[in-house]
């Protein structure tokens, strides 16, 4: 097992560390390598979600169609109906 050794620790972040060990009855080593080890199953997680800027790009020219834009944009107008409410206006 390696061991490792951390310099340059802030004295405000080696006391926040330490009240976490000492509330989790663990040592502070146990209580980094507990963070440590909770920060990267967590970063997996997130890094297997794709955002949706990038779902939408993966769909970019996914749609194929053989009719042009205005039989597409007719068909759509056609298939509305007008609701019995709005005949007698607003």
């Amino acid at each position: 097992m390696a061991n490792l050794q951390i310099k340059g620790i802030d004295d405000d972040l080696y006391s926040e560390i330490k009240k976490l060990a000492v509330g989790e009855n663990r040592s502070i080593s146990q209580q980094i390598l507990f963070l440590t080890k909770e920060y990267l199953a967590r970063r997996k997680k997130i890094q297997a979600i794709r955002p949706p800027a990038q779902v939408l790009l993966a769909l970019s020219g996914s749609w194929a169609d053989d009719r042009s834009a205005v039989k597409i944009i007719k068909e759509i107008k056609e298939a509305r109906r007008s609701s019995k409410k709005l005949r007698g206006g607003l």
